[in-house]
């Protein structure tokens, strides 16, 4: 093999050459050559479409949520029997606790009119041997 020294060898060109004076108006060619862009102006009548837009669609999602709630709601009515049950064997509920949470509607609702002639209650009184209860319940 022959002996092979970089620095000895002749060199080839590379090919290109910048021309003289080249690179000093290369910046004002290149941006003659781009387009103008302007910047866009958003007009304050289209921001407030988007501000209004944007509120009117939270105002149908809250006037919507209850209008679903209230059409998909299967909840039925409890009976007055299911109620008592409920209540009967409830121990931590006293009658107390539930006298508290009585308002005056429900109270009113609950006052009952029973006309009762005094001969009703001596035949009562009388059939019934267990007055003392009866006694006891009243004081």
């Amino acid at each position: 093999m022959k002996d092979f020294k970089l620095d000895r060898e002749p060199k080839i060109g590379t090919g290109f050459t910048a021309p003289e004076g080249y690179f000093d108006d290369f910046q004002t060619r290149i941006m003659a050559n781009l387009p103008v862009q302007e910047p866009k102006v958003i007009p304050l009548y289209a921001r407030r479409k988007t501000w209004m837009m944007s509120a009117v669609a939270v105002l149908i999602l809250a006037l919507s949520i209850p209008v679903y709630n209230n059409l998909y709601s299967t909840s039925e009515e409890i009976d007055a029997v299911s109620m008592e049950n409920y209540l009967a064997y409830q121990s931590n509920i006293s009658q107390y606790d539930l006298i508290n949470l009585l308002d005056s509607e429900d109270i009113q609702s609950l006052d009952v009119d029973l006309a009762l002639e005094d001969k009703t209650i001596e035949d009562i009184l009388t059939n019934n041997n267990n007055l003392e209860n009866y006694i006891y319940e009243n004081e």
